[in-house]
């Protein structure tokens, strides 16, 4: 027990660049200048890049790095590095181990083959990384990872770094001049923070080594339903597998050098689905490392011969996997903005930041659910724990009291019968984290913080978490703007807190968001319901929007439009590949598979009945004739979805594409599917060319 007591503290973050690590590589002068840099923005000079430089790669070496990588975050959604080794030559074939502060701030990799959606041309290859000082260097897999921002030649933002880094600043700003207004001059800084859990399915690498449609596209595009899946609830936080235990030791460990504050690990609902939660940090660590996780868990499941699927819906008809965004703003003296607190002064203060949320959700909710529109994430939202396409927000029956009594300026009651004056000047004491969570909610209120529940598990958490720091700016801006002019800020206040209420109360939900009566009711209330990806996309570049990120440099019109376009056209790439993979899967072999069996039906019948004359074979006869049916609507079925994706008609606007692929491509593979899951349970296993349901789920 001692020994590991030790260990772990060792352990952890010893592949990392911290700041412990740059105190004793890097002089004291850099050091004050780089803290300099954290605090108030100060730019670095080349001496002290220099000096970090040398300290950074000293360290690396005697930690076993040869080489070294801008590590950045393209508009792919994942991570990408080139590496350079420290190896310098001196003449005479000798080399010596060199790295200046040119290249530890700025990089220049090959862009050309990023999505950009325009902002550049295709024979313009040109893309610099720069460096962000705001996020630790680590080493992995024997090179120095350098966290970086990724642009375009002319400056424009061809990552998920940077908007986010933009977007943190933005609403710090506007955080600040609402906090001055309370008497608060001390703070410094305000940082959002985010903790994101991670689903994930585990499942045996030999049997997903058989299924082209994982390889290829990360779930599967058929499967008949198993005799049992999540019905008896038997897997969610029962006890851990074995060999999935000796994974997430690993996970654990390989995480833990990296700085990553990996906490809680259980079973989900589905059976193979696991989860795993970190400890909170500021939303760009957050990003980075929850990239890090993502590539570690896959790395480990292959280390112990098994994959790790990251897809929202790797297999129909049990739970999906999400990535409960879970964010909040914290300033540098520990203040948990979101936390009620227990003075009529400090619930002022955060009833007026609850305010700004429910009022950025409402206004600018067609974005936030555009930040979670991809083809993966269609199969996933509205079915077994995830949350439906339609916004709301769960405050929780106890929060939402103290909000109608708002609007209603009356007496609220809590549960311990303590009545509690609301009025101009005397705001409640509010209980905290008194109520049950919701999971059906989009956005739910969990004590303090909201957890923003539509990612999914394979997506970046940058997009999500760049929005609602943006929305959070833009109500902060509006507010203080009209508190700075108040006259009595108290009576502005509360006159300001309640408007807001009353104008958005719409937006708050508490009840089921899987019955059919709230998507009505939803509806009736003016609540957007974009039920998927072709639905929603086209409301990112509404002009509000586009309003919103250019007023707070978070985006150019430009960058958003950018955007916009890779959004569309991956969708189109992910359902074509489907497609196309679903049908080379077919003609190769399920069509030969079934067709073998349907062969050897027949030469069955027609044995027993020349071996016994009038023999009846009734059910081998309905077998067969059932099956011969179905292998000529999966022919037939096969041919029209080639069809659909070989011409669709050309001179298309990628929105229009994207519709076509929706309307089209979409339907036609959902009607092929129907048809293989049925041919599944009808042909006999031995001649069935793929690992089924049972297998995949059940193996590990």
């Amino acid at each position: 027990m001692s020994v590991m007591k030790d260990r772990i503290p060792q352990l952890f973050g010893s592949m990392v660049f911290n700041e412990e690590a740059m105190a004793q590589y890097v002089s004291p002068t850099a050091m004050k200048a780089w803290k300099d840099c954290l605090q108030n923005g100060q730019p670095l000079s080349l001496s002290v890049a220099n000096d970090i430089a040398d300290g950074m790669k000293t360290w690396a070496l005697e930690h076993g790095a040869t080489h070294y990588t801008h590590w950045f975050q393209p508009l792919t959604g994942i991570t990408a590095e080139k590496h350079d080794s420290f190896l310098s030559p001196v003449g005479g074939g000798k080399v010596m181990m060199e790295f200046s502060g040119k290249e530890l701030v700025r990089g220049e990799p090959d862009a050309s083959s990023f999505p950009s959606g325009g902002l550049r041309n295709t024979f313009e290859a040109r893309g610099y990384s720069a460096w962000d000082p705001t996020s630790y260097a680590f080493i992995k897999n024997g090179s120095l990872c350098i966290p970086t921002a990724f642009c375009s030649y002319s400056g424009q933002a061809l990552d998920k770094k940077t908007p986010l880094l933009r977007s943190m600043e933005a609403v710090n700003k506007q955080t600040l001049r609402i906090l001055r207004l309370f008497g608060d001059h001390k703070t410094a800084k305000v940082v959002p923070q985010v903790g994101p859990e991670q689903e994930y399915f585990i499942i045996d690498k030999a049997l997903y080594q058989k299924r082209e449609d994982l390889r290829l596209c990360g779930r599967t595009l058929f499967g008949a339903k198993p005799p049992k899946g999540q019905e008896m609830d038997d897997h969610y936080f029962g006890v851990i597998r074995p060999r999935v235990a000796a994974f997430m030791q690993e996970m654990d460990e390989e995480l833990w050098k990296l700085g990553v504050y990996s906490h809680t690990k259980h079973n989900e609902a589905a059976p193979a689905q696991h989860e795993m939660a970190p400890v909170y940090a500021d939303a760009n660590t957050s990003n980075d490392q929850n990239q890090l996780t993502m590539e570690i868990m896959k790395r480990v499941a292959d280390s112990h011969g098994l994959v790790c699927l990251l897809h929202e819906k790797p297999f129909a008809g049990i739970n999906g996997s999400g990535k409960h965004d879970n964010w909040s703003l914290s300033t540098d003296r520990g203040e948990n903005l979101f936390s009620p607190g227990k003075t009529p002064s400090q619930n002022a203060k955060f009833l007026l930041f609850l305010a700004a949320f429910i009022k950025g959700v409402d206004e600018y909710q067609e974005l936030l659910r555009c930040t979670v529109a991809f083809a993966g994430n269609d199969h996933r939202l509205g079915a077994l724990e995830a949350p439906p396409a339609v916004v709301s927000i769960f405050l929780g029956d106890e929060l939402e009291a103290v909000v109608d009594a708002i609007i209603r300026e009356d007496d609220y009651t809590d549960r311990q019968g303590q009545p509690l004056r609301i009025g101009v000047d005397v705001l409640p004491a509010i209980p905290q984290d008194t109520t049950d969570r919701n999971r059906t909610s989009p956005l739910a209120f969990t004590g303090n913080k909201f957890e923003f529940r539509m990612l999914g598990s394979s997506q970046s958490i940058a997009g999500p978490t760049t929005t609602l720091n943006a929305i959070m700016a833009e109500e902060l801006r509006s507010f203080a703007d009209r508190l700075e002019q108040a006259e009595d800020f108290s009576t502005a206040l509360h006159d300001l807190i309640r408007e807001t209420f009353i104008a958005h109360r719409r937006i708050l939900f508490n009840g089921n968001g899987y019955d059919e009566s709230w998507i009505e009711e939803a509806e009736k209330r003016g609540l957007a319901n974009l039920r998927t990806t072709a639905d929603a996309l086209p409301a990112y570049i509404l002009p509000k929007n586009i309003e919103l990120m250019t007023a707070h440099g978070i985006y150019t019109e430009t960058e958003m439009m950018a955007r916009h376009e890779i959004h569309m056209e991956k969708y189109c790439k992910v359902i074509h590949i489907e497609g196309e993979t679903l049908v080379h899967m077919v003609r190769h072999s399920i069509l030969s598979a079934v067709s073998a069996y349907t062969a050897v039906l027949a030469d069955g019948i027609l044995k027993k009945k020349a071996a016994v004359p009038g023999l009846s074979c009734r059910t081998e006869e309905r077998l067969l004739t059932r099956i011969s049916a179905l292998c000529d609507d999966l022919s037939e079925q096969t041919e029209a979805l080639k069809e659909a994706l070989d011409k669709m008609p050309a001179g298309m606007t990628h929105e229009e594409q994207m519709n076509y692929h929706h309307d089209i491509i979409v339907e036609r593979m959902a009607v092929l599917r129907t048809v293989i899951d049925e041919l599944e349970t009808l042909t006999a296993a031995e001649y069935w060319p793929y690992p089924t349901y049972t297998d995949l789920l059940f193996s590990v």
